[in-house]
């Protein structure tokens, strides 16, 4: 069975033009089979204009990227094909390369090849996607340094000063009746320790930070019935998303949107007016806007400036209490006379920018959090945190006067979660999870 893996890199819509991705041992023979020119015998990368034929008839005229490895994208030698966009043409050409052993690539197999050859790291190959999957300039930037390998390289000094620390430890443990050795007593190893906690305590606030960066924060606007609500959502996505109604209850579901706040995309959710006793059809859009605070990162509460707050509206803060949560008194075109220290807007005049300022600031971002490169995604962070647990425990067992060995065990596992940043720890099982989510092509 042969190595080589086919798939569609583009697009499967109908466009100008269509890219073919191979990668194998033996692609460049099998290419030859099907294609008017020969690339097996080049020995560095070349473009060539020919045709594509199988069984005596024309396909098509295509560009043919050769690449030969290791100095490619997995390591291996690699065919890139451009043709003519018409899916009828593609699917052809992928047939070609099937029919004589090649296999339909899966979901990101070819950036799995790649980290297996050892072109990059885990924090790189994950990069790729999150790349594909930037929705702003400032999360594509992100993921553009982690591609590049500036994220990777916040991991090196950490790794590094963890081996030193475990070194020492080890050395201690194995040669005790040395004295020309440097002493691991407890309090110089706590302070070590405490130096490297330090150390990782800002990359996990760097990477909380370039999280929200990179996934934007979901906003849920709540609040009672007609206060304005689904006219906040239109006045910030700036069109007429959500039917406005002076009727109570009109919002009987969860309106989305999504905008881009200096960098950052809000995900935004007009939900429906939470009261007692509503109607049946009602109260499964309450019961769905209540799941919505729960599932979001900031709650906007909508208050009527003229009513103030009700006792509705203390229950909707309670639900929010774990929440960013941001009481807004909405209709202040209707007061003559402003409270100090509320938040006042106008959504049917649009007057909302101070409510958008508030939003940013209490995400709490740094300038650095847009420039800096940061290890931000779900498993980072929990290895992140996993790293500063196992110190955390070392830390403690020195100061209970615990054994050198038992700190060399949880300074083991530290150094162990470091490495499965960077793969380097890799299992198959881990590895095909993170590959699952990429598209296929990729």
């Amino acid at each position: 069975m042969s190595n080589v893996i086919v798939a569609l890199a583009t697009a499967p819509i109908k466009s100008a033009l269509a890219l073919i991705r191979c990668s194998g041992d033996g692609v460049f023979e099998m290419t030859d089979q099907i294609f008017s020119k020969k690339v097996s015998s080049i020995t560095e990368r070349q473009i060539f204009f020919g045709r594509i034929h199988d069984d005596g008839q024309d396909i098509d005229l295509v560009e043919v990227l050769a690449y030969p490895g290791p100095k490619t994208m997995t390591g291996e030698d690699v065919v890139e094909i451009s043709c003519h966009g018409s899916l009828l043409i593609a699917n052809e050409i992928i047939g070609c390369y099937l029919k004589r052993g090649a296999s339909y690539a899966t979901r990101g197999e070819f950036s799995s090849r790649a980290f297996f050859n050892g072109k990059m790291d885990l924090v790189e190959a994950e990069a790729v996607n999150d790349l594909i999957n930037a929705t702003t300039k400032e999360a594509k930037n992100l993921s553009l340094m982690s591609l590049e390998g500036s994220t990777s390289k916040l991991v090196i000094p950490l790794k590094k000063s963890i081996a030193d620390l475990l070194a020492l430890v080890e050395v201690n443990i194995d040669y005790p009746e040395y004295t020309d050795i440097e002493e691991a007593n407890e309090e110089k190893i706590a302070a070590s320790i405490a130096d490297v906690r330090q150390n990782v305590a800002g990359l996990i606030k760097g990477g909380e930070e370039g999280k929200i960066v990179k996934e934007g924060v979901k906003v849920a606007i709540v609040g009672e019935p007609n206060v304005g609500k689904s006219s906040l959502l239109n006045a910030i996505l700036n069109e007429e998303k959500a039917i406005v109604s002076d009727i109570p209850g009109t919002t009987r579901d969860v309106v989305e949107g999504e905008i881009n706040l200096k960098g950052v995309a809000l995900h935004l959710l007009d939900t429906a007016g939470i009261r007692e006793n509503a109607g049946t059809l009602e109260e499964m859009g309450i019961q769905r806007s209540e799941k919505s605070i729960t599932d979001a990162d900031v709650v906007i509460l909508v208050a009527d400036a003229q009513k103030g707050l009700s006792d509705e509206d203390g229950r909707i803060q309670g639900l929010a209490k774990d929440k960013i949560l941001i009481t807004v008194y909405n209709k202040e075109d209707l007061i003559k006379k402003k409270e100090a220290g509320k938040l006042y807007i106008s959504a049917l005049k649009k007057d909302i920018q101070p409510l958008l300022d508030r939003i940013f600031d209490e995400l709490g971002l740094s300038d650095g959090a847009f420039e800096n490169p940061s290890l931000n995604n779900a498993r980072e962070l929990g290895l992140l945190r996993k790293i500063d647990s196992c110190l955390a425990e070392a830390k403690s067992d020195c100061e209970a006067k615990q054994p050198i060995d038992l700190v060399s065990v949880n300074l083991m596992a530290a150094y162990n979660a470091v490495r499965e940043l960077l793969g380097e720890e890799a299992t198959l099982d881990l590895t095909d999870e993170i590959f699952s989510r990429f598209c296929v092509g990729k």
